[in-house]
């Protein structure tokens, strides 16, 4: 169906074809630390220029590139954050975010999206999935700067998940930044929890358990979640934004895997970004279905009505859906 306006536009034809000069500025302006460097009072070209040792062109066209976008402001020639920059670009805040560039911008990421045609035709990615080497350092990276985005959601999925009191046998599949099993920890002071990553982000999660003061009960299982043996008897498994990777019929397998690890009340906990049945709705998840289709060879971004049939096809029987607030992801838990 064709939806009339008063008038046609180009607009947003060209502006989303010019999109990768966005990301490329964004990209640039966080290599040099230009958010950074205004928020620590560099405001004008010429010492913007000299701090970043920075032709003072190359810094006034930047700046002002990313005046038009809304990333910064400008008045009588003098730049300044916008609230999302300084909250989210600037390095010295704690929910800085600007790291996950080097991992959504690297270049074996972007070669995925090339050739959008031929990705189409094929429905999958034309690359080859996970071009990037397990200890590859920008997995830990993505980790790290994900690890705010991470933290409001695992806080909200243990204020539904831990059991204070109660001693807990956890597992944590694709830990990354190891938030979710944390907040578990922090929550019961009797739970214990095996995170399983990559050796490289395992390293980080530790660190943030170290952190966190839960150290002595956050044990590690490095390798592919495909592979290593997860160990038995758990009272919970979490499997936080991971299954969206796969096509149904891994997720089925891994799920079965995921079911004889645990006890027999255990229950498995999903945590992802779902779009509603229409698939355009709400805007974060229903976008990714597109980004998995360049970048995996078979994920997507499931339904909760998917995601049910995964588990009941991997031998769980009920299941409980929770939204888990201004997170925008939903928690799907299935018992034994």
């Amino acid at each position: 169906m064709i939806v009339m306006h008063p008038q046609p536009s180009p607009t947003l034809m060209f502006e989303t074809l010019g999109g990768f000069q966005r990301s490329m500025a964004l990209k640039g302006a966080i290599d040099l630390d230009l958010f950074t460097r205004i928020a620590e009072g560099a405001t004008t070209v010429p010492e913007l220029a000299r701090r970043m040792e920075a032709s003072e062109k190359g810094v006034r066209a930047l700046c002002d590139f990313l005046t038009v976008l809304g990333f910064l402001t400008r008045r009588e020639g003098a730049y300044a954050l916008t609230l999302d920059s300084a909250v989210f670009l600037n390095k010295r805040s704690p929910a800085y975010l600007g790291g996950v560039a080097s991992f959504i911008a690297h270049p074996s990421q972007v070669a995925h999206f090339l050739d959008m045609a031929a990705v189409v035709r094929k429905g999958g990615s034309i690359a080859g999935e996970h071009t990037l080497n397990p200890d590859d350092p920008v997995w830990v990276e993505f980790a790290r700067s994900m690890a705010p985005i991470a933290g409001a959601s695992a806080a909200a999925a243990a204020a539904i998940l831990a059991e204070p009191g109660g001693p807990m046998k956890v597992l944590d599949i694709a830990a990354g930044s190891g938030a979710f099993g944390i907040e578990i920890l922090k929550r019961n002071p009797a739970a214990e929890v095996y995170a399983q990553d990559w050796k490289s982000v395992l390293e980080l999660s530790v660190e943030n358990a170290r952190r966190a003061g839960v150290a002595d009960r956050y044990r590690t299982i490095p390798g592919s979640a495909f592979e290593v043996d997860f160990g038995e008897a758990y009272d919970l498994i979490l499997v936080p934004n991971f299954v969206h990777h796969f096509d149904p019929a891994t997720n089925v397998k891994l799920l079965g895997k995921v079911r004889g690890a645990l006890r027999s009340a255990g229950k498995v906990a999903i945590i992802e970004y779902t779009p509603n049945e229409d698939r355009i709705s709400p805007p974060v998840p229903a976008i990714m279905s597109l980004s998995m289709l360049a970048t995996t060879e078979g994920g997507d971004a499931y339904t909760v009505p998917e995601l049910e049939s995964m588990l009941r096809e991997a031998g769980f029987k009920a299941s409980w859906v929770r939204e888990l607030g201004e997170t925008q992801q939903t928690l799907i838990q299935a018992g034994v």
